[in-house]
């Protein structure tokens, strides 16, 4: 048995992390490395025996900037063992592992499910409470925000030029693109809009009355409401899946997931949270 990482080009231990993976969670990754969006940021931790991958523990590092100072954030996830091998501590090695090789970042967090809830404090993590923000909706403004392609590789590099000469809306600026193009490459790649009188970009699911929005990309700071507005008279309500900086009008809640627990470990993230309040869907891995 071995511990390895840092194996993304390697096909034979690829494939059978994501053959655990699929198995364990539904997940594949191989679009992810196919579309070119798996880089250093992106690391399963792994156990390996007989040139399988057994079980595992990844590495996702996420950068950023709050409150105009740079952050590095370490979340763990895709947590895995094959039922074979469960029972014989490999979890607990490869957190041990990925703990020490990362321990200069600004804090550890991650999302649990229930029946892992109690694994990870041994290894300094605690439950914390998440804060989102909703509004009601009345307006009768017409829909005027312009689907963006994604499907192609140029329509995706275009969108990340653009993206990357505007800022997010959050109050966490987040410097993953690897793991927004997770998201935008596959499930969300018809959720991206341009939204023409802001010259900015939303990423955003309309659902019913309910207008999800999980980033806004704009050359200068916007309100929440003029972006809304772009989504036309069948609003009712808008959720966000990030913390935005301007939060006027909005509702503040404590946010839960059915079964998932937001841990993190480490004093300038715990600090970090009062302002950050919760890490955006587009940070989860």
């Amino acid at each position: 048995m071995e511990i390895l990482h840092s194996y993304r080009n390697d096909p034979a231990l690829r494939h059978s992390f994501n053959a655990l993976a699929r198995e364990t969670f539904g997940l594949d990754f191989e679009p992810f490395y196919q579309n070119g969006y798996w880089g250093d940021d992106y690391n399963p931790y792994s156990a390996v025996e007989d040139g399988a991958v057994v079980a595992n523990v990844s590495v996702n590092r996420i950068g950023g900037r709050l409150s105009g100072d740079a952050r590095r954030y370490v979340q763990f996830g895709t947590v895995m063992t094959a039922p074979a091998w469960r029972g014989r501590g490999l979890a607990r090695a490869l957190m041990e592992a990925a703990m020490r090789d990362c321990a200069g970042c600004d804090g550890f967090f991650l999302f649990a499910n229930g029946g892992a809830r109690g694994f990870y404090p041994k290894f300094g993590f605690r439950s914390a409470p998440e804060r989102r923000f909703f509004a009601p909706v009345h307006q009768d403004s017409a829909f005027c925000a312009e689907p963006v392609p994604m499907r192609t590789p140029a329509d995706r590099a275009r969108f990340l030029r653009e993206k990357n000469r505007r800022g997010s809306a959050g109050v966490f600026q987040q410097e993953a693109d690897g793991l927004l193009m997770f998201y935008l490459a596959q499930s969300m790649r018809e959720n991206v809009f341009y939204l023409p009188g802001l010259d900015a970009y939303a990423v955003a699911r309309l659902s019913g009355g309910c207008l999800t929005l999980y980033d806004v990309f704009s050359p200068r700071p916007v309100s929440m409401e003029r972006v809304v507005r772009c989504f036309g008279a069948s609003v009712t309500r808008a959720e966000f899946a990030f913390t935005p900086r301007d939060r006027t009008g909005l509702t503040e809640y404590e946010y839960t997931d059915e079964d998932t627990y937001f841990f993190l470990c480490g004093e300038p993230l715990q600090q970090d949270m009062g302002t950050i309040l919760s890490f955006p869907d587009l940070a989860h891995a």
